[in-house]
C-alpha cells in the first residue's frame, strides 16, 4: 500500500495559473519506488464503466435507434463505440443502479414493436419503450469488446426471474429459456460472467437490513446456476462496516465472489454545489470525500480479511465518482452535469487508490459512462465530446492487468483553513512488455510540486510522459470547444543518477513511461 508522511519543505517558484491563483510557489514530494518487488496484478476490471437507464445515458446517449441520422450500428452510436474501445474498457455494468431492482428483463426482449412500455419511476418518471434490452446491450458489449456486468433484480423481481435470465443468456443446450433466446435471433449464448445479485439492498433495492439481505442473497445466488459465474453481493453504503461484517459472516464464501461498495465524491450530500463555478472550499471538500476512498477500502478490507484471509472475495467498487448539482434547465432526475478538471482530480486520485489496493479491489465501475454524473462522454444531438475524466482513464489504461510496483510517498499537504489533505498521490506498475508506468496526481489548487522519485537502483534509460491540466480547476470541454482540455506531451521529468525529478503543476495528472 502507499504510505504518506507529512513533511514541510522549502518552496521554490513555479509559473502555473489556476482558479483563484495567487501563489507561484511549489514544494517537494519524495517517492521511493520498489521496482524490484512484485506487488501482484492490477486487475483490468477496476477500469470498468456503468450504464444505467438514467437520464440520457442509454436513450439519446448510447442508443439513438436504427433510423437515426447519427451513424450507428443497430442503433448504437458509432462514435461512442470508437471512443470507448480506445479506453480498452474491460466491463460495462447494466441496467442499473437503482433501476435494476425495478427492471424486468423479459419486457426488453422479442420484436421491439411488441415490447411493453414502462415508466422509469426511479429517474425522472419518463416513459421508456424498452427498445434497448438484453440483446441490444449484450450485442453492444460485443461491439465494444468488453465483458457485460448484469445487475439482477432482487428487489421487485423473483428468484425464478433471475434464474431464467442466467439461463437465457448463458445456457447452450436445449431449455425453455435458451429456446426463447434462439427464437429471438441469438443462436449462441453470450456467456455472461459478472452478475450483481441486487443493487443497494440497503436503500433503493429494497430498504433491507443486512441480516435480511443475507437470506435473500443466499436464496437468489443458489438458483443462479451456470459455469464460472462471478456473483457480486450488494455491499455497503460508504462506511457501513456492520453491513460488510454481516455479509461476510452470513454468506458462505463458496456462494459469493465479490462484495460491492458504493462511494461518491461531493462537497456535502445535502449541498453538492455546482459542477462548474464552484468555490475553492467546495473543491477542497470534494477532494476530501474522494480521498476517503482509501480509508473505506482499508477498513472494509480488514473486515473481509477476518473471514477471507486468502483474499478470494473481491471488493467491487461498482459505483464511484463525482456527484454535483444538475446543469441549469435540465431534468433534476437525469443527473446531467459538466465534467471539469476537478473530475480529473477525482479520477486520477481514485484510480491510484484502486491500483494500490489491488490485492482486494478486483472490479470498479465509474458512474456513469454517458451523460450522467461523472461521465467520460457527453452528447448533444449529433455532437459528442470527451471529458477530462475520459482522458485520465485513457492515460491510466497502461495499468490494466499490469504488475503493481510497491512504493512509499512523503508528500506535503494541501491546506485550506484548518484542514489538510495529502497533496500528491502516486501508483506505479510494469506491463507485460517490461515498460514501467508511474501515474501522479497533484490535487493542490494553487501550488505545483517538485517530486523526486528514487528508483532504487533500477537502471532506466529513458522517460516519456503525458500530462492533463488547464488554466483553471473548473475548466471543461464543451460542444463549442470539445478539445479545450486534452493530454499533452510532458517534458518536466528528468532522469539522472537513479532518480527521477518531476515538476508537476497544480491540479494536474501525469503518466510517465520508463524504459
Amino acid at each position: 500500500m502507499m504510505m504518506r508522511k507529512t513533511k514541510w519543505l522549502k518552496t521554490i517558484c513555479l509559473s502555473v495559473i489556476g482558479i483563484g491563483f495567487s501563489s507561484t510557489m511549489h514544494a517537494q514530494t519524495k517517492v521511493s519506488l520498489q521496482a524490484a518487488q512484485n506487488g501482484g496484478t492490477i486487475s483490468k476490471h477496476i477500469y470498468g464503466h456503468f450504464a444505467e437507464h438514467l437520464g440520457r445515458c442509454i436513450y439519446d446517449g448510447f442508443y439513438v435507434g436504427e433510423k437515426s441520422a447519427i451513424p450507428n450500428t443497430d442503433g448504437v452510436r458509432n462514435d461512442i463505440v470508437a471512443a470507448l474501445k480506445n479506453l480498452n474498457i474491460p466491463n460495462l455494468r447494466w441496467p442499473g443502479g437503482c433501476f435494476a431492482d425495478r427492471y424486468h428483463w423479459k419486457d426488453g426482449i422479442g420484436p421491439k414493436a411488441d415490447r411493453p412500455s414502462i415508466v422509469n419511476t426511479m429517474w425522472g418518471g419518463v416513459t421508456e419503450d424498452n427498445s434497448f434490452g438484453t440483446h441490444d446491450f449484450l450485442n453492444m458489449c460485443k461491439l465494444l469488446g468488453t465483458e457485460p456486468y448484469l445487475a439482477g433484480n432482487t428487489g421487485s423481481g423473483t428468484v425464478q426471474e433471475l434464474s431464467d435470465w442466467v439461463q437465457y443468456v448463458n445456457f447452450e443446450g436445449k431449455s425453455p429459456m435458451s429456446d426463447l433466446r434462439v427464437q429471438n435471433g441469438q443462436q449462441k449464448p453470450w456467456n455472461v460472467k459478472f452478475w450483481g445479485v441486487g443493487n443497494e439492498a440497503w436503500g433503493c433495492g429494497g430498504n433491507m437490513t443486512p441480516e435480511y439481505y443475507v437470506g435473500e442473497y443466499r436464496k437468489f445466488a443458489t438458483f443462479m446456476e451456470g459455469k464460472d459465474l462471478y456473483k457480486v453481493a450488494s455491499g455497503a453504503n460508504v462506511d457501513d462496516y456492520h453491513w460488510t461484517e454481516t455479509l461476510m459472516k452470513g454468506i458462505p464464501l463458496n456462494l459469493m465472489n465479490g462484495i460491492a461498495l458504493h462511494h461518491y465524491s461531493f462537497p456535502s450530500w445535502e449541498k453538492k454545489g455546482p459542477a462548474v463555478g464552484f468555490s475553492e472550499q467546495q473543491y477542497f471538500e470534494t477532494m476530501k470525500t474522494a480521498l476517503r476512498m482509501d480509508e473505506l477500502i482499508t477498513k472494509h478490507s480488514a473486515i473481509m480479511d477476518k473471514y477471507d484471509p486468502a483474499k478470494k472475495i473481491g471488493l467491487v467498487v461498482d459505483e464511484w465518482g463525482g456527484w454535483f448539482e444538475v446543469e441549469q434547465g435540465t431534468n433534476p432526475g437525469f443527473l446531467y452535469q459538466q465534467n471539469t478538471m476537478r473530475d480529473a482530480m477525482i479520477a486520477g486520485a481514485t484510480l491510484n487508490i484502486f491500483n494500490n489496493h489491488n490485492e482486494r479491489v478486483k472490479i470498479a465501475n465509474l458512474a456513469q459512462c454517458v451523460n450522467v454524473l461523472q461521465a467520460v462522454i457527453l452528447t448533444k444531438g449529433e455532437k459528442m465530446l470527451l471529458s477530462p475524466t475520459y482522458h485520465v482513464m485513457e492515460m491510466y489504461k497502461v495499468h490494466q492487468d499490469a504488475t503493481r510496483i510497491p512504493l512509499t510517498v512523503e508528500t506535503d499537504d494541501y491546506i485550506l483553513g484548518n484542514e489538510k489533505l495529502p497533496a500528491v498521490s502516486v501508483s506505479a506498475s510494469i506491463d507485460a512488455a517490461g515498460k514501467s508506468h508511474i501515474s501522479l496526481v497533484n490535487i493542490q489548487s494553487k501550488k505545483g510540486e517538485e517530486i523526486t522519485i528514487d528508483l532504487k537502483g533500477k537502471n532506466f534509460k529513458q522517460v516519456n510522459g503525458r500530462i492533463l491540466t488547464s488554466g483553471k480547476v473548473d475548466d471543461h470541454n464543451d460542444f463549442d470547444r470539445p478539445d479545450k482540455i486534452k493530454p499533452a506531451a510532458f517534458k518536466d521529468a528528468v532522469l539522472k543518477d537513479g532518480k527521477l525529478t518531476v515538476r508537476l503543476p497544480a491540479f494536474s495528472v501525469a503518466v510517465l513511461e520508463l524504459i
